[in-house]
Protein backbone atom coordinates (compact mmCIF):
# COMPACT_ATOMS: atom_id res chain seq x y z
CA UNK A 1 0.00 0.00 0.00
CA UNK A 2 1.40 3.43 -1.04
CA UNK A 3 0.07 6.82 -0.11
CA UNK A 4 1.20 10.25 -0.65
CA UNK A 5 1.14 13.10 1.55
CA UNK A 6 2.45 16.51 2.34
CA UNK A 7 4.14 17.93 5.30
CA UNK A 8 4.19 22.01 5.74
CA UNK A 9 7.37 22.49 7.99
CA UNK A 10 5.93 25.93 8.94
CA UNK A 11 9.70 27.66 10.46
CA UNK A 12 10.67 30.84 11.88
CA UNK A 13 12.21 32.00 8.83
CA UNK A 14 10.36 30.31 6.14
CA UNK A 15 8.03 27.42 4.99
CA UNK A 16 9.51 23.72 3.61
CA UNK A 17 6.27 21.99 1.76
CA UNK A 18 7.46 17.96 1.40
CA UNK A 19 5.56 15.46 -0.83
CA UNK A 20 6.40 11.70 0.84
CA UNK A 21 5.58 8.75 -0.62
CA UNK A 22 4.28 6.38 2.57
CA UNK A 23 4.62 2.62 2.19
CA UNK A 24 6.78 0.34 4.28
CA UNK A 25 9.20 3.91 4.74
CA UNK A 26 8.80 7.33 4.31
CA UNK A 27 10.53 8.71 1.12
CA UNK A 28 10.69 12.38 -0.07
CA UNK A 29 9.38 12.78 -3.56
CA UNK A 30 9.43 16.48 -4.15
CA UNK A 31 9.77 19.42 -1.43
CA UNK A 32 9.94 23.29 -2.32
CA UNK A 33 10.67 26.34 0.15
CA UNK A 34 10.33 30.31 0.33
CA UNK A 35 11.10 32.47 3.30
CA UNK A 36 9.50 35.06 5.18
CA UNK A 37 9.56 37.91 7.57
CA UNK A 38 10.09 38.19 11.14
CA UNK A 39 9.52 41.57 12.28
CA UNK A 40 11.63 42.78 14.99
CA UNK A 41 10.36 45.90 16.64
CA UNK A 42 12.74 48.30 18.88
CA UNK A 43 10.64 47.55 21.92
CA UNK A 44 11.61 43.83 22.08
CA UNK A 45 8.69 42.85 20.05
CA UNK A 46 8.97 40.22 17.60
CA UNK A 47 6.25 39.32 15.16
CA UNK A 48 4.97 37.56 11.62
CA UNK A 49 2.48 38.49 9.14
CA UNK A 50 0.06 35.15 8.92
CA UNK A 51 -0.89 36.21 5.40
CA UNK A 52 2.63 35.87 4.84
CA UNK A 53 2.50 32.33 5.88
CA UNK A 54 -0.17 31.34 3.78
CA UNK A 55 1.18 33.05 0.92
CA UNK A 56 3.97 30.88 1.40
CA UNK A 57 2.80 27.90 1.33
CA UNK A 58 -0.04 28.18 -1.47
CA UNK A 59 3.31 29.16 -3.65
CA UNK A 60 5.43 26.26 -2.48
CA UNK A 61 2.27 23.67 -2.35
CA UNK A 62 2.01 24.67 -6.07
CA UNK A 63 5.60 24.03 -6.83
CA UNK A 64 5.95 20.74 -5.52
CA UNK A 65 3.98 19.27 -8.16
CA UNK A 66 5.78 21.01 -10.46
CA UNK A 67 8.81 18.71 -9.77
CA UNK A 68 6.98 15.06 -9.86
CA UNK A 69 4.52 12.94 -11.85
CA UNK A 70 2.58 12.88 -8.20
CA UNK A 71 -1.32 14.78 -9.00
CA UNK A 72 -3.17 16.72 -6.25
CA UNK A 73 -6.13 14.24 -6.35
CA UNK A 74 -3.44 11.67 -5.39
CA UNK A 75 -3.02 13.41 -2.16
CA UNK A 76 -4.45 11.54 0.53
CA UNK A 77 -3.24 14.48 3.85
CA UNK A 78 -1.73 17.33 5.00
CA UNK A 79 -0.21 18.32 8.18
CA UNK A 80 2.26 20.14 9.65
CA UNK A 81 5.61 20.67 11.85
CA UNK A 82 5.56 23.96 13.19
CA UNK A 83 7.24 26.11 15.39
CA UNK A 84 5.63 27.11 18.96
CA UNK A 85 5.07 29.46 21.65
CA UNK A 86 3.73 31.95 19.13
CA UNK A 87 0.16 33.82 19.77
CA UNK A 88 -2.43 34.67 16.66
CA UNK A 89 -5.42 36.04 18.55
CA UNK A 90 -8.40 35.74 15.88
CA UNK A 91 -11.76 36.91 15.47
CA UNK A 92 -15.06 34.39 14.77
CA UNK A 93 -14.08 34.91 10.71
CA UNK A 94 -10.58 33.24 11.75
CA UNK A 95 -8.89 36.73 10.91
CA UNK A 96 -6.12 37.75 13.19
CA UNK A 97 -6.74 41.09 15.17
CA UNK A 98 -2.81 41.48 15.35
CA UNK A 99 0.02 40.67 13.79
CA UNK A 100 1.22 37.18 15.11
CA UNK A 101 3.39 37.01 18.31
CA UNK A 102 6.13 35.02 17.18
CA UNK A 103 8.08 32.78 20.41
CA UNK A 104 11.05 35.48 20.54
CA UNK A 105 8.62 38.19 21.93
CA UNK A 106 9.98 39.98 24.89
CA UNK A 107 8.34 43.17 25.16
CA UNK A 108 5.48 42.00 27.81
CA UNK A 109 8.50 42.69 30.58
CA UNK A 110 5.10 45.00 32.83
CA UNK A 111 2.93 42.43 31.82
CA UNK A 112 4.79 39.36 33.35
CA UNK A 113 5.86 41.62 36.41
CA UNK A 114 2.53 42.54 37.64
CA UNK A 115 1.32 39.26 36.84
CA UNK A 116 3.85 36.62 38.21
CA UNK A 117 6.73 38.30 39.22
CA UNK A 118 5.73 39.99 42.84
CA UNK A 119 4.77 39.46 45.86
CA UNK A 120 7.01 35.87 47.74
CA UNK A 121 8.67 34.49 45.16
CA UNK A 122 10.35 31.22 44.12
CA UNK A 123 12.38 31.34 40.89
CA UNK A 124 11.06 34.69 40.16
CA UNK A 125 7.64 33.27 39.93
CA UNK A 126 4.64 34.42 43.06
CA UNK A 127 4.60 31.32 45.12
CA UNK A 128 0.71 31.41 44.81
CA UNK A 129 0.99 30.86 41.29
CA UNK A 130 3.59 28.92 40.67
CA UNK A 131 3.00 26.37 42.97
CA UNK A 132 -0.66 25.30 41.68
CA UNK A 133 0.66 26.06 37.96
CA UNK A 134 3.55 23.25 38.31
CA UNK A 135 1.20 20.58 39.78
CA UNK A 136 -1.32 21.10 37.34
CA UNK A 137 0.66 22.49 33.86
CA UNK A 138 4.09 20.71 34.68
CA UNK A 139 5.67 24.26 34.12
CA UNK A 140 4.85 27.98 35.17
CA UNK A 141 4.40 31.11 32.86
CA UNK A 142 7.73 32.78 34.15
CA UNK A 143 8.90 34.22 31.07
CA UNK A 144 8.77 37.35 29.47
CA UNK A 145 8.18 35.14 26.28
CA UNK A 146 5.41 32.95 26.97
CA UNK A 147 2.31 33.69 25.20
CA UNK A 148 0.09 34.17 28.29
CA UNK A 149 2.17 37.54 28.33
CA UNK A 150 1.57 38.67 25.37
CA UNK A 151 -2.44 37.48 25.83
CA UNK A 152 -2.47 40.14 28.52
CA UNK A 153 -0.06 42.42 26.57
CA UNK A 154 -2.85 42.79 24.03
CA UNK A 155 -5.34 43.47 26.85
CA UNK A 156 -3.83 46.02 28.07
CA UNK A 157 -2.55 47.76 24.78
CA UNK A 158 -4.85 47.42 22.61
CA UNK A 159 -8.20 46.95 24.00
CA UNK A 160 -10.37 47.45 20.92
CA UNK A 161 -8.55 44.81 19.32
CA UNK A 162 -9.01 42.57 22.58
CA UNK A 163 -12.53 42.89 22.36
CA UNK A 164 -12.58 40.78 18.92
CA UNK A 165 -10.93 38.24 20.01
CA UNK A 166 -12.63 35.07 19.62
CA UNK A 167 -10.09 32.65 19.97
CA UNK A 168 -6.30 31.73 20.45
CA UNK A 169 -4.51 29.79 18.32
CA UNK A 170 -0.81 29.22 17.70
CA UNK A 171 1.03 29.10 14.25
CA UNK A 172 -0.02 25.99 12.42
CA UNK A 173 -3.40 26.42 14.54
CA UNK A 174 -3.74 29.10 12.40
CA UNK A 175 -3.26 27.08 9.31
CA UNK A 176 -5.79 24.43 10.43
CA UNK A 177 -8.55 27.20 10.98
CA UNK A 178 -7.48 28.39 7.25
CA UNK A 179 -7.84 25.40 5.63
CA UNK A 180 -10.87 24.06 7.20
CA UNK A 181 -12.84 26.50 9.36
CA UNK A 182 -12.21 24.92 12.33
CA UNK A 183 -10.34 26.00 15.54
CA UNK A 184 -8.64 23.47 17.39
CA UNK A 185 -5.55 22.80 19.50
CA UNK A 186 -3.31 19.85 19.57
CA UNK A 187 -2.30 19.27 23.07
CA UNK A 188 1.27 19.78 22.63
CA UNK A 189 0.52 23.17 21.16
CA UNK A 190 -2.43 23.42 23.96
CA UNK A 191 0.73 22.51 26.82
CA UNK A 192 2.84 25.25 25.14
CA UNK A 193 -0.13 28.08 26.84
CA UNK A 194 1.20 26.63 29.65
CA UNK A 195 -3.13 26.54 31.20
CA UNK A 196 -3.10 22.73 29.94
CA UNK A 197 -3.63 20.25 32.71
CA UNK A 198 -0.97 17.63 32.12
CA UNK A 199 -2.59 15.20 34.93
CA UNK A 200 -3.79 11.91 34.52
CA UNK A 201 -7.28 11.54 33.69
CA UNK A 202 -7.81 15.40 33.49
CA UNK A 203 -5.73 15.98 30.23
CA UNK A 204 -7.80 19.54 29.58
CA UNK A 205 -7.74 23.57 29.74
CA UNK A 206 -6.92 24.10 33.50
CA UNK A 207 -9.83 26.63 34.61
CA UNK A 208 -7.62 27.01 37.59
CA UNK A 209 -4.93 28.10 35.99
CA UNK A 210 -6.72 30.30 33.57
CA UNK A 211 -8.57 32.19 36.62
CA UNK A 212 -5.00 32.48 37.84
CA UNK A 213 -3.82 34.05 34.65
CA UNK A 214 -6.87 36.01 34.06
CA UNK A 215 -7.21 34.04 30.51
CA UNK A 216 -10.96 33.85 29.56
CA UNK A 217 -11.51 30.06 28.64
CA UNK A 218 -13.51 30.97 26.03
CA UNK A 219 -10.91 32.08 23.90
CA UNK A 220 -8.99 28.62 24.20
CA UNK A 221 -9.72 26.13 21.32
CA UNK A 222 -10.68 22.63 21.06
CA UNK A 223 -7.99 20.49 22.04
CA UNK A 224 -7.21 17.10 19.64
CA UNK A 225 -4.31 14.52 19.09
CA UNK A 226 -1.64 15.08 17.12
CA UNK A 227 -2.52 12.18 14.26
CA UNK A 228 -6.83 13.79 14.43
CA UNK A 229 -7.98 14.36 11.15
CA UNK A 230 -9.52 17.62 12.19
CA UNK A 231 -11.27 17.74 8.57
CA UNK A 232 -11.03 17.90 4.92
CA UNK A 233 -10.07 21.37 2.92
CA UNK A 234 -12.99 23.92 2.20
CA UNK A 235 -13.53 24.48 -1.33
CA UNK A 236 -11.49 28.09 -1.09
CA UNK A 237 -8.57 26.88 0.56
CA UNK A 238 -8.23 24.07 -2.06
CA UNK A 239 -8.42 26.21 -4.61
CA UNK A 240 -5.82 28.73 -3.28
CA UNK A 241 -3.23 25.73 -2.44
CA UNK A 242 -3.49 23.87 -5.48
CA UNK A 243 -5.29 20.39 -3.73
CA UNK A 244 -8.21 18.64 -3.68
CA UNK A 245 -11.34 19.95 -2.30
CA UNK A 246 -12.27 17.39 1.59
CA UNK A 247 -8.04 16.44 1.93
CA UNK A 248 -7.83 15.34 5.09
CA UNK A 249 -6.12 17.59 7.28
CA UNK A 250 -4.38 16.41 10.15
CA UNK A 251 -3.17 18.28 13.51
CA UNK A 252 0.39 17.54 13.11
CA UNK A 253 2.28 18.94 15.91
CA UNK A 254 4.82 21.46 17.55
CA UNK A 255 8.64 21.79 16.11
CA UNK A 256 9.73 20.52 19.54
CA UNK A 257 7.22 17.50 19.58
CA UNK A 258 7.94 16.51 15.61
CA UNK A 259 11.85 16.68 15.23
CA UNK A 260 12.25 14.22 17.54
CA UNK A 261 10.38 11.66 15.82
CA UNK A 262 11.68 12.86 12.86
CA UNK A 263 14.65 12.29 13.83
CA UNK A 264 14.06 8.41 15.26
CA UNK A 265 14.75 9.69 18.82
CA UNK A 266 11.75 8.32 20.41
CA UNK A 267 12.66 5.83 22.99
CA UNK A 268 12.21 6.42 26.35
CA UNK A 269 15.44 8.19 27.46
CA UNK A 270 17.04 8.83 24.21
CA UNK A 271 18.32 12.38 23.92
CA UNK A 272 18.49 14.75 20.54
CA UNK A 273 20.50 17.92 19.42
CA UNK A 274 18.23 20.81 17.29
CA UNK A 275 20.48 23.33 15.36
CA UNK A 276 18.03 25.15 12.71
CA UNK A 277 17.06 29.07 13.40
CA UNK A 278 16.93 27.89 16.98
CA UNK A 279 18.45 24.97 18.85
CA UNK A 280 17.91 22.58 21.99
CA UNK A 281 18.38 19.68 23.95
CA UNK A 282 15.16 17.40 24.46
CA UNK A 283 15.28 13.50 26.28
CA UNK A 284 11.77 11.35 25.90
CA UNK A 285 10.66 10.88 29.51
CA UNK A 286 7.64 9.33 31.04
CA UNK A 287 6.54 11.77 33.54
CA UNK A 288 6.53 15.56 34.38
CA UNK A 289 10.31 16.56 35.40
CA UNK A 290 10.64 20.49 36.05
CA UNK A 291 13.55 22.35 36.58
CA UNK A 292 11.96 25.86 37.47
CA UNK A 293 15.66 27.50 38.02
CA UNK A 294 16.49 26.36 34.90
CA UNK A 295 13.93 26.86 33.00
CA UNK A 296 13.49 23.28 31.55
CA UNK A 297 10.42 21.50 31.76
CA UNK A 298 9.11 18.37 30.25
CA UNK A 299 6.76 19.03 27.29
CA UNK A 300 3.35 17.35 26.35
CA UNK A 301 4.93 15.54 22.95
CA UNK A 302 3.25 13.97 20.36
CA UNK A 303 4.08 10.59 21.80
CA UNK A 304 0.76 9.49 24.41
CA UNK A 305 2.14 9.26 27.81
CA UNK A 306 5.77 10.53 27.00
CA UNK A 307 7.04 14.19 27.35
CA UNK A 308 10.12 15.34 25.94
CA UNK A 309 12.42 17.25 28.67
CA UNK A 310 13.47 20.12 26.68
CA UNK A 311 15.98 22.92 27.12
CA UNK A 312 15.75 25.59 24.35
CA UNK A 313 18.41 28.09 22.87
CA UNK A 314 16.55 30.87 20.73
CA UNK A 315 19.31 31.77 18.52
CA UNK A 316 20.99 28.60 17.39
CA UNK A 317 20.83 28.50 13.81
CA UNK A 318 20.37 32.22 13.36
CA UNK A 319 23.91 32.95 14.80
CA UNK A 320 24.68 31.56 11.37
CA UNK A 321 23.01 33.74 9.64
CA UNK A 322 24.17 36.61 11.23
CA UNK A 323 27.77 35.44 10.48
CA UNK A 324 26.34 35.23 6.57
CA UNK A 325 25.06 38.39 6.79
CA UNK A 326 27.97 40.13 8.93
CA UNK A 327 31.56 38.57 8.95
CA UNK A 328 31.06 36.12 5.57
CA UNK A 329 29.67 39.00 3.03
CA UNK A 330 32.03 41.78 3.57
CA UNK A 331 35.40 40.66 3.05
CA UNK A 332 35.92 36.86 2.40
CA UNK A 333 32.53 36.80 0.13
CA UNK A 334 30.96 34.08 0.06
CA UNK A 335 31.18 31.96 -3.23
CA UNK A 336 31.68 28.44 -4.09
CA UNK A 337 31.94 27.47 -6.99
CA UNK A 338 30.91 30.52 -8.71
CA UNK A 339 27.31 29.87 -6.92
CA UNK A 340 25.94 33.03 -4.33
CA UNK A 341 25.40 31.02 -1.52
CA UNK A 342 23.00 33.70 0.65
CA UNK A 343 20.04 33.84 -1.78
CA UNK A 344 18.14 31.65 -0.33
CA UNK A 345 17.24 30.24 3.40
CA UNK A 346 17.29 26.62 1.81
CA UNK A 347 21.02 27.11 0.46
CA UNK A 348 22.04 28.74 3.79
CA UNK A 349 22.16 25.18 5.31
CA UNK A 350 23.85 23.48 2.63
CA UNK A 351 26.68 25.59 0.38
CA UNK A 352 26.94 27.68 2.70
CA UNK A 353 27.83 25.07 5.34
CA UNK A 354 30.00 23.20 2.44
CA UNK A 355 31.94 26.53 2.70
CA UNK A 356 32.04 26.95 6.21
CA UNK A 357 33.20 23.57 7.18
CA UNK A 358 35.77 23.74 4.48
CA UNK A 359 37.09 27.44 5.83
CA UNK A 360 36.67 26.48 9.13
CA UNK A 361 38.18 22.89 9.34
CA UNK A 362 41.48 24.52 9.61
CA UNK A 363 41.33 26.22 12.64
CA UNK A 364 42.44 24.44 15.63
CA UNK A 365 39.56 23.57 18.18
CA UNK A 366 39.25 26.21 20.46
CA UNK A 367 39.31 28.98 17.82
CA UNK A 368 42.98 30.40 19.33
CA UNK A 369 40.93 30.93 22.37
CA UNK A 370 38.26 32.79 21.16
CA UNK A 371 34.51 32.28 22.51
CA UNK A 372 31.31 33.39 21.31
CA UNK A 373 28.32 34.03 23.26
CA UNK A 374 24.77 32.88 21.20
CA UNK A 375 22.36 34.89 23.10
CA UNK A 376 21.66 37.40 20.33
CA UNK A 377 17.75 37.94 21.59
CA UNK A 378 18.45 36.99 24.85
CA UNK A 379 18.59 33.57 26.69
CA UNK A 380 16.06 31.66 28.13
CA UNK A 381 17.23 28.37 29.54
CA UNK A 382 19.44 27.84 31.79
CA UNK A 383 19.39 31.20 32.90
CA UNK A 384 16.34 33.33 32.04
CA UNK A 385 17.50 37.00 30.33
CA UNK A 386 16.62 39.08 27.82
CA UNK A 387 18.78 41.58 28.30
CA UNK A 388 22.18 38.63 27.58
CA UNK A 389 23.97 39.31 24.46
CA UNK A 390 26.43 37.77 22.07
CA UNK A 391 29.93 38.93 22.43
CA UNK A 392 33.23 37.54 21.04
CA UNK A 393 35.44 37.07 24.07
CA UNK A 394 39.46 37.11 24.27
CA UNK A 395 40.05 38.43 20.78
CA UNK A 396 44.24 39.37 19.86
CA UNK A 397 46.05 40.66 17.49
CA UNK A 398 46.31 37.35 16.04
CA UNK A 399 42.50 36.63 15.66
CA UNK A 400 41.24 36.52 11.98
CA UNK A 401 37.82 36.22 10.50
CA UNK A 402 37.78 32.28 10.44
CA UNK A 403 38.27 32.26 14.18
CA UNK A 404 35.47 34.33 14.60
CA UNK A 405 33.65 31.56 12.62
CA UNK A 406 34.54 29.04 14.04
CA UNK A 407 33.99 30.65 17.49
CA UNK A 408 30.59 30.93 16.49
CA UNK A 409 29.82 27.51 15.70
CA UNK A 410 31.45 26.36 18.80
CA UNK A 411 29.58 28.63 21.12
CA UNK A 412 26.50 27.16 20.19
CA UNK A 413 27.63 23.75 21.09
CA UNK A 414 28.99 24.63 24.13
CA UNK A 415 25.51 25.74 24.96
CA UNK A 416 24.13 22.67 23.97
CA UNK A 417 26.93 21.08 26.37
CA UNK A 418 25.16 23.01 28.99
CA UNK A 419 21.88 21.91 28.51
CA UNK A 420 23.44 18.42 28.49
CA UNK A 421 24.71 18.87 31.96
CA UNK A 422 21.64 21.00 33.23
CA UNK A 423 19.02 17.80 32.39
CA UNK A 424 21.45 15.26 33.81
CA UNK A 425 20.90 16.94 36.97
CA UNK A 426 17.41 15.83 36.86
CA UNK A 427 17.44 12.43 34.36
CA UNK A 428 19.88 10.39 32.43
CA UNK A 429 20.61 11.46 28.79
CA UNK A 430 21.72 9.69 26.55
CA UNK A 431 25.16 9.03 26.14
CA UNK A 432 24.77 8.81 21.94
CA UNK A 433 22.13 11.54 20.66
CA UNK A 434 20.95 11.94 16.99
CA UNK A 435 21.69 15.41 15.45
CA UNK A 436 19.27 16.98 13.22
CA UNK A 437 18.65 20.58 11.58
CA UNK A 438 20.43 22.37 9.20
CA UNK A 439 23.52 22.37 11.65
CA UNK A 440 23.70 18.28 11.13
CA UNK A 441 24.46 18.60 7.44
CA UNK A 442 28.11 19.98 8.09
CA UNK A 443 30.62 17.20 9.18
CA UNK A 444 32.63 19.37 11.07
CA UNK A 445 29.90 20.89 12.97
CA UNK A 446 29.42 17.12 14.16
CA UNK A 447 32.36 16.34 15.03
CA UNK A 448 32.92 19.85 17.00
CA UNK A 449 29.60 18.57 18.98
CA UNK A 450 31.21 15.35 19.87
CA UNK A 451 34.20 16.97 20.94
CA UNK A 452 32.27 19.77 23.16
CA UNK A 453 29.68 17.05 24.89
CA UNK A 454 31.83 14.17 24.76
CA UNK A 455 29.38 12.12 23.60
CA UNK A 456 28.98 9.91 20.52
CA UNK A 457 26.63 11.84 17.09
CA UNK A 458 24.88 10.19 14.90
CA UNK A 459 22.94 12.02 12.22
CA UNK A 460 20.70 10.97 9.96
CA UNK A 461 19.83 11.84 6.06
CA UNK A 462 18.19 15.07 5.14
CA UNK A 463 18.99 16.18 8.32
CA UNK A 464 17.22 19.79 7.84
CA UNK A 465 13.77 17.85 6.94
CA UNK A 466 12.91 16.16 9.82
CA UNK A 467 10.17 17.95 10.98
CA UNK A 468 8.39 17.14 8.00
CA UNK A 469 9.18 13.97 8.70
CA UNK A 470 8.04 13.55 11.78
CA UNK A 471 4.56 14.94 10.31
CA UNK A 472 4.58 12.26 8.18
CA UNK A 473 4.97 9.85 10.52
CA UNK A 474 2.04 11.13 12.54
CA UNK A 475 -0.18 11.49 9.53
CA UNK A 476 1.04 7.54 8.69
CA UNK A 477 -0.45 6.51 11.99
CA UNK A 478 -3.78 8.82 11.36
CA UNK A 479 -4.56 7.14 8.22
CA UNK A 480 -3.80 3.64 9.63
CA UNK A 481 -0.53 2.38 7.77
CA UNK A 482 1.62 2.75 11.12
CA UNK A 483 0.62 1.56 14.75
CA UNK A 484 2.01 3.90 16.44
CA UNK A 485 4.88 6.86 16.78
CA UNK A 486 6.87 4.35 18.68
CA UNK A 487 7.46 2.36 15.18
CA UNK A 488 9.73 5.44 13.81
CA UNK A 489 13.55 4.72 14.86
CA UNK A 490 12.98 1.45 12.66
CA UNK A 491 12.24 4.03 9.87
CA UNK A 492 14.63 6.56 10.33
CA UNK A 493 18.41 4.76 10.85
CA UNK A 494 21.47 6.80 11.43
CA UNK A 495 24.06 7.41 8.60
CA UNK A 496 27.11 8.76 10.40
CA UNK A 497 28.82 8.42 13.48
CA UNK A 498 31.24 11.14 15.22
CA UNK A 499 33.12 10.10 18.54
CA UNK A 500 34.64 12.16 20.35
CA UNK A 501 38.14 13.60 19.94
CA UNK A 502 40.17 13.59 23.73
CA UNK A 503 42.82 16.07 22.45
CA UNK A 504 40.15 18.77 21.29
CA UNK A 505 37.79 17.81 24.36
CA UNK A 506 40.52 18.74 26.51
CA UNK A 507 40.57 22.38 24.92
CA UNK A 508 36.67 22.24 24.69
CA UNK A 509 36.48 21.73 28.57
CA UNK A 510 38.95 24.65 29.09
CA UNK A 511 37.25 26.92 27.38
CA UNK A 512 33.40 25.89 28.12
CA UNK A 513 34.13 26.71 31.98
CA UNK A 514 35.39 30.84 30.66
CA UNK A 515 32.25 30.29 28.74
CA UNK A 516 29.84 29.42 31.40
CA UNK A 517 31.22 32.35 33.69
CA UNK A 518 30.99 34.85 31.41
CA UNK A 519 27.04 35.61 31.90
CA UNK A 520 27.67 35.71 35.94
CA UNK A 521 30.73 38.23 35.11
CA UNK A 522 28.54 40.07 32.63
CA UNK A 523 25.14 39.48 34.05
CA UNK A 524 24.77 43.52 35.64
CA UNK A 525 26.54 45.18 32.53
CA UNK A 526 24.00 43.54 30.27
CA UNK A 527 21.56 44.90 32.50
CA UNK A 528 22.91 48.21 32.48
CA UNK A 529 22.94 48.40 28.37
CA UNK A 530 19.95 46.62 27.78
CA UNK A 531 17.73 46.94 30.46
Amino acid sequence: MIKYVISYDIGTTGVKTCLFEISDKITLISAAMEGYNLYILPDGGAEQEPDEWWAAICSTTKTVFGKCDIKPEQIEGVSFCSQMQGLVLVDKEGKPVHRAFSYMDQRSKKQLKEGMANGIQIAGANITKLIPSLIITGAVSASVKDPVWKYQWVRENEPENFKKVYKWLDVKEYIISRMTGKFVMTRDSAFGTLLYDIRKGHECWSPTVCKLLNVNPAHLAEIVDCDANVGGLTAQAAAELGLKEGTAVFGGGGDASLIGVGAGSVGLGETHIYNGTSGWVSTVVDKSVVDASAMIAAITGAQKNKFNYFAELETAGKCLEWVKDHLALDEIGIYLEKKDVSESPESLYTSLYDYLSKVISEIPAGSGGVIFTPWLHGNRCPFEDPNARGMFFNMSLETGKTELIRSVIEGVCMHMRWFIETQDKKIKTSETVRFVGGGALSDVTCQILADVTGRTVETVDSPQNVGAVGAAVVMAVGLGMIGDISEAKKLIPANKTFKPNKANKAVYDRNYEVYKNLYKTNKDSFKALNG
